[in-house]
């Protein structure tokens, strides 16, 4: 059933309404056909920034849907729960045009940022590296400066629609100084000397696109350089406060539509004469996954409200994070363990539901170093 939610405002009850629309008409009954295949999902993806959803939590005056973060991710957990990729993928994006947005100068934003809300484009983010993953500042990746444009060699990881998006945020060495030696580039998808390796093979999320990007003295004009030498890492890291919600988000999605599959599925199963749902080792198991969805989607929403009113929210957003993600694995499980050996095949979502629990407790931030944000925060409060 539809999660019950308390909106704002009017316009957002009908946001969600078209949203949840979308999610039910357009995505929802491709998602095990395009996952089984491995197919990127570009004309979903057009098909949201079509509908204005590509650009919601940035300004009207650049495209953007000037969307408070609290309704913004309500929308993403709709996307999520219908098709997980798809949420992913406009977590992402969103997360890709932050530093423009946030960061750029009045001119770069005015050249750039109309497109990459507007729908037409999509983006990626380009942090991780095969050595620096939950260690960002080893990157190696580096930018040459060489008169107006930097000369960038080196190789990126884990990059979602790696080799499909037409923007990359990334993430470069400018400098040996450590963490204070990384810039910001916006490089575009066809910058010279910029090519995808084959997509990596993956447990799930297998329609979402993930592939290393590979420089070889890859030409990026100096005037896409976002903010100023050696804010890369800062800027990165404030980008991924606000994509940890993102993934907190898609989580509690997947998780409602393990739920909901499970109770659907023990209310027309019987056994020894009743509805399986009527059993007490069965409602106690759905009642546990009920708990952990909401929980989850309050702890998200806290998150997001404090940003929305400018407070601090990095301890937050990875309390959402770690919270939704491994709640989203324990549901999914359950949600197998309900359907029993039915949920153990293909004939039924929650396995590939389970599959693709894994890996949010592990990109934006594993969910130990959530630990290890959070920790640190009650350290120094």
């Amino acid at each position: 059933m539809p999660a019950d939610r308390l909106l704002p405002t009017t316009e957002a009850e009908d946001l969600l309404a078209l949203t949840r629309e979308l999610a039910r008409e357009e995505l929802a009954p491709l998602a095990a056909e395009y996952e089984e295949a491995e197919r990127f999902p570009r004309e979903q993806f057009r098909l949201l920034g079509k509908s204005g959803l590509l650009g919601l939590p940035y300004p009207e005056r650049w495209g953007g849907g000037d969307v408070p973060y609290e309704v913004y991710l309500q929308v993403l957990e709709e996307i999520a729960s219908a098709w997980m990729s798809v949420g992913v993928g406009l977590s992402v994006h969103t997360m890709s045009c932050f530093a423009l947005a946030h960061h750029g100068t009045e001119a770069q934003r005015e050249r750039w940022l109309p497109a990459m809300l507007g729908g037409d484009l999509l983006g990626a983010y380009a942090l991780s590296e095969s050595h620096a993953g939950s260690d960002a500042a080893a990157l190696s990746t580096r930018a040459r400066r060489e008169g107006d444009a930097y000369l960038v060699t080196g190789a990126k990881a884990w990059i979602t629609h790696g080799g499909q998006a037409d923007f990359y945020t990334t993430m470069v060495r400018t400098s040996d100084d450590g963490g204070t030696g990384i810039s910001c580039l916006l490089v575009d998808r066809d910058t010279p000397g910029l090519s995808a390796a084959p997509p990596e093979r993956k447990m799930g999320l297998t329609a979402s696109t993930t592939t290393q990007l590979l420089f070889d003295n890859a030409r990026v004009d100096a005037d896409r350089l976002l903010g100023e030498e050696g804010a890369g890492l800062r800027i990165a890291l404030e980008s991924l406060n606000s994509g940890r919600l993102g993934i907190a988000a898609c989580s509690v999605g997947l998780a409602q539509a393990a739920l909901d599959e499970a109770v659907a599925y023990a209310k027309q199963r019987t056994q020894f004469g009743s509805p399986i749902i009527e059993f007490q080792g069965v409602e106690f198991l759905l009642a546990d996954m009920a708990a952990a969805v909401e929980s989850a989607r309050a702890t998200y929403l806290e998150a997001a409200r404090r940003r929305d009113r400018g407070l601090p929210f990095q301890r937050q957003a990875s309390i959402a994070k770690l919270v939704a993600t491994d709640a989203a694995m324990k549901v999914t499980t359950d949600a197998v363990q309900v359907l029993g050996g039915a949920g153990y095949t293909r004939d039924f979502p929650v396995e590939r539901y389970m599959r693709e629990a894994k890996v949010p407790q592990i990109f934006e931030g594993t969910n130990q170093i959530q630990r290890l944000v959070i920790a640190r925060a009650l350290r120094t409060a």
